[in-house]
């Protein structure tokens, strides 16, 4: 398909709440296959419909070749373990920074597949980190928003050092 301009931060549509899928039909189909261009292109291991400024609650995963790529409609967490993992974040929205976040080890999610047909699923380790990053994401909280003051604003001022770098 294609792949699509991301929006980067601190655009504040990547604030915005995402609305529910009501609708699964072609063009549902053809959004999944431009997130995974774009995700690809981008390069990262998950993106959401917000990411390129469609306010859709749909998440596409690839984390390796071996696991394949994933899509989740309407994704929510129905369960998340007491125990704590930490793991470095970022977000093609703010590519070239990375920090540690800490979440819950395990969650349990509910979704939808491209059919409308819902599914649960366990996950732990990246796996749970990534849908618990991109759910966030389509409630309209960004990754650093989980960070403390200082920690953003150091990841903000490195992002700035990035973006501000000339290319080539």
């Amino acid at each position: 398909m294609t792949a699509r301009q991301i929006i980067a931060f601190p655009d504040p549509r990547l604030r915005h709440v995402a609305e529910p899928v009501t609708v699964f039909d072609h063009a549902l189909g053809d959004l999944v296959a431009d997130l995974l261009d774009t995700l690809r292109a981008a390069p990262g291991i998950g993106i959401t419909a917000p990411h390129i400024g469609i306010a859709k609650r749909v998440v596409v995963l690839e984390l390796s070749a071996e696991d394949g790529v994933r899509s989740y409609i309407n994704p929510q967490i129905v369960w998340a373990s007491t125990d704590l993992i930490r793991h470095p974040e970022g977000s093609v929205s703010m590519p070239g920074v990375s920090e540690e976040v800490e979440r819950p080890a395990r969650v349990r999610v509910r979704y939808q597949d491209l059919s409308g047909a819902e599914h649960l699923e366990e996950a732990d380790g990246l796996r749970a980190v990534c849908h618990q990053h991109e759910i966030d994401q389509l409630d309209g909280v960004f990754w650093i928003q989980r960070l403390s003051r200082l920690k953003r604003d150091r990841v903000i001022k490195r992002y700035e050092k990035v973006r501000g770098a000339p290319r080539g």
